[in-house]
């Protein structure tokens, strides 16, 4: 029983008052300033409402096509199908970029960008959802699969080359290194949660659910990217759609290092696919336990991604396109492991490995482009680059079962990594690659019949420096 404390207790209220009377008033200066926020945030000034719906956006959609990459192919399994069925199913994806691409860059030079993305989002989001209506009824038939991966593919065509631009449309070219770099961990961040997540949904429930997750992704996303405000840059009318991809057309190859490294792409993203699409799921199939494993490693590549974004805020190579070239040398990693029927932990090991080194390529990549082509001619040029890119990838996609017949599956992988080295190697004796210097002064606008030359200068000091970030 505590007698003392009910009288203790009004003097120690009086003594705490006493000592308030006694402390001095705090001072609070508050420096108000006409473009400051009204309350406090912990996000940047630069990024503003535009980029915080675009960053949004792009999280959703790619939390939702991370799992469905693993669900497409374990639908295909789960219906009968083989690795050349798995193959072709991925190959009906990526015709359409070849056939639409360049159709897709010049109508997004010619429209609201933003307004022909959310067009693609609503069309991704109606073939997925009968996709995972077929799959989930357990009606799904191969050839169904494959049309319906071939409308997603068509509206891939029109939402790259539209995709182009938009980061740079959200914010001051002084801070693109910093909203690319933002931007891309966001999107990587997303992509790890969606392979981990996709790998146990499909692990444990099936690829249906996972396929209808990603339907609802995109249809969020397109919601998202309609709220988007962004202005138009003025670009001349009266061409004729021919004429604005001609004009494309000499813009790329006016470039030595553009065309080089798409070309090599072009072999390189085949082999990748195929080692995604198909030889992956397979080997993970046969000796790693199913979709699980083959999740995490996905998972394990999407946290690389996230780690070379964070190391591209401290690192500014000034040669970009040599940083980034070098940096394709460890995407063979993976093919490596697989090959050499590595334990998961030394797939997984690989996969985040090569995860940073294609975050370091993709900015280096995004930056030489925002910053040697006019900004008017951005999206025909990118549908170009994305046309060499994506040119093989449905033929490699389509022989990589037979290739593995012919060759057996780990021939098959040690193949596509021997492509990946040599190709690269190839690629860094073009001297525009070694010598392309980063600058922070925005691509001139071409003339009527002028091509820009890219800005070369030879940097002393090796292939980079400095901390300051990196777009």
């Amino acid at each position: 029983m505590k007698l003392g404390a009910p009288w203790r207790q009004p003097y120690k209220e009086g003594r705490k008052k006493a000592l308030r009377r006694d402390r001095p008033p705090a001072i609070v200066l508050r420096v108000i300033s006409p473009t400051a926020p009204s309350r406090p945030t912990r996000l940047p000034a630069w990024a503003g409402r535009n980029f915080r719906l675009l960053t949004a956006s792009a999280v959703v959609t790619n939390l939702g096509s991370a799992g469905s990459v693993i669900a497409a192919a374990f639908a295909v399994l789960q219906a009968g199908g083989s690795g050349t069925d798995i193959g072709l199913v991925a190959a009906a994806r990526t015709l359409p970029l070849v056939v639409f691409m360049l159709i897709g860059g010049a109508i997004a030079d010619r429209l609201p960008r933003h307004h022909v993305m959310v067009g693609a989002n609503v069309l991704n989001a109606a073939s997925q959802a009968v996709f995972a209506v077929l799959v989930l009824s357990g009606s799904a038939r191969i050839w169904q699969m494959a049309a319906l991966s071939a409308v997603g593919g068509t509206a891939l065509a029109f939402f790259g080359p539209a995709a182009q631009g938009m980061v740079l449309a959200t914010v001051d070219r002084t801070n693109a290194g910093r909203a690319f770099a933002v931007f891309r961990m966001a999107s990587n961040g997303s992509n790890i949660g969606g392979a981990a997540l996709g790998g146990a949904l499909t692990a444990a429930f099936g690829p249906g659910w996972v396929l209808a997750v990603d339907a609802c992704s995109f249809a969020l996303g397109a919601l998202l990217r309609t709220l988007l405000r962004v202005g138009d840059v003025v670009r001349p009318k009266g061409d004729s759609m021919v004429r604005e991809l001609r004009d494309g057309w000499r813009e790329f190859v006016s470039r030595r290092w553009l065309w080089a490294i798409v070309v090599q792409f072009s072999v390189v993203n085949a082999g990748i696919v195929a080692t995604d699409a198909v030889y992956g799921p397979l080997v993970a199939d046969d000796r790693l336990g199913g979709a699980g494993p083959w999740g995490v490693a996905l998972a394990a590549f999407g946290i690389g991604n996230v780690l070379g974004g964070l190391l591209l805020l401290r690192w500014r190579p000034r040669r970009i396109l040599l940083a980034g070239t070098l940096c394709i040398f460890p995407w063979a990693l993976p093919q490596i492991a697989l090959a050499a029927a590595a334990p998961a932990p030394l797939l997984i090991a690989a996969m985040l490995v090569s995860g940073v080194t294609i975050e370091v390529f993709g900015v280096t990549w995004m930056l030489a482009l925002q910053q040697e082509i006019p900004e008017e001619k951005l999206s025909r040029v990118s549908a170009y680059d994305g046309l060499g890119s994506f040119a093989l990838i449905p033929v490699g996609t389509a022989l990589a079962g037979p290739a593995a017949d012919a060759f057996g599956l780990y021939g098959a992988l040690w193949g596509c990594a021997a492509l990946t080295v040599l190709l690269t190697a190839a690629v860094l004796l073009a001297p525009e690659v070694r010598t392309l210097t980063r600058t922070d002064a925005p691509p001139a606008a071409a003339s009527s019949g002028a091509v820009t030359q890219p800005t070369l200068k030879a940097p002393p000091g090796g292939s980079g420096e400095g901390t300051a970030p990196l777009s």
